[in-house]
């Protein structure tokens, strides 16, 4: 894998807006920067671009009925995913560089919880995130998914636009076995296949703690590989402790592991390049200092 393919992703939102000084606090998690801080939202998108990353994701993670409530989001959701989208353009438009905008399609009930995933209501929850995003995005990122249910519910519900479609899985990194898998206990292998199936440009891993990742790329690696299609891979980890199966994303603010500092979460960024990765990124708590490290040492 030449440098030259290494495509450097953002980090954290939530973790930077807070430490920042900006509004935060559970259930509404990064969405309250939206309508209470705006420009800090922006000002973090710049920090990422400023710290080499190529490619932004917007601050539309938390746009869903489980974090702003099922009123506000009837009321606002659209209005709100917009806002997200048009900040991060913002950013790219300020600083002059050719930096993509991923619009961030999130787990619509919760992350870490394929067992709360409510079919029947995908698409209604989906619909305004897409329509208010669609103006200011260069792709689509279907991001923390738990299950190939989700994923296949969010690819049915992406506008026939030509963006490409990027999909990225949480893995299950608590009672693992020697099995790579996601958070729904499907084996990646079986993940991948079904992203091949659905046309992704790219599969990640992400929001899993950085232990497990290596296994997950070398199992879509060899998938993609037997199905003969080409595929990019990539990663971004949580700088958390291993999150349990019953996890949810309100329960309150995790603590951060100390061994993930920007030289430490390298160490494991060129691991996953090494397996194949070329689209390389972080998580929660991984912030502008760590990406600045990887742009500087990957490329």
């Amino acid at each position: 894998m030449g440098a030259a393919t290494i495509v450097i992703l953002d980090g954290g939102m939530g973790r930077e807006l807070q430490r920042r000084g900006a509004p935060f606090r559970q259930p509404e998690w990064s969405a309250l920067a939206l309508s209470e801080a705006p420009q800090v939202v922006e000002a973090v998108h710049a920090a990422y671009i400023a710290s080499g990353a190529n490619v932004i994701t917007s601050n539309s993670y938390a746009v869903v009925p489980f974090h702003i409530g099922e009123a506000r989001f009837a009321a606002e959701g659209q209005a709100l995913a917009a806002l997200a989208g048009e900040l991060a353009q913002r950013a790219v438009q300020a600083c002059g560089k050719a930096v993509r905008v991923a619009g961030s399609l999130p787990p619509l009930f919760g992350s870490y919880r394929p067992d709360l995933f409510d079919a029947s209501r995908a698409s209604e929850l989906l619909a305004p995130l897409v329509t208010g995003l669609a103006p200011h995005v260069d792709l689509w990122l279907a991001e923390t998914q738990s299950s190939t249910v989700e994923a296949r519910a969010i690819h049915a519900g992406l506008p026939k636009d030509g963006k490409p479609f990027w999909l990225s899985f949480t893995l299950k990194d608590e009672d693992t076995d020697e099995v790579p898998r996601l958070r729904s206990g499907e084996p990646v292998a079986d993940a991948a296949a079904v992203a091949a199936e659905l046309g992704v440009e790219v599969l990640l891993f992400n929001c899993s703690q950085p232990e497990v990742i290596g296994s997950a790329i070398d199992a879509a690696r060899d998938t993609f590989e037997r199905l003969g299609v080409k595929i990019h891979i990539g990663a971004y980890a949580n700088a958390f402790p291993p999150q349990p199966k019953d996890a949810t994303a309100n329960d309150g603010l995790d603590p951060l592991r100390e061994d993930l500092d920007p030289p430490g979460y390298l160490q494991w960024a060129a691991d996953w390049q090494k397996r194949g990765a070329s689209h390389l990124g972080g998580c929660c708590g991984i912030g502008p200092e760590h990406i600045a490290v990887l742009a500087q040492k990957l490329i």
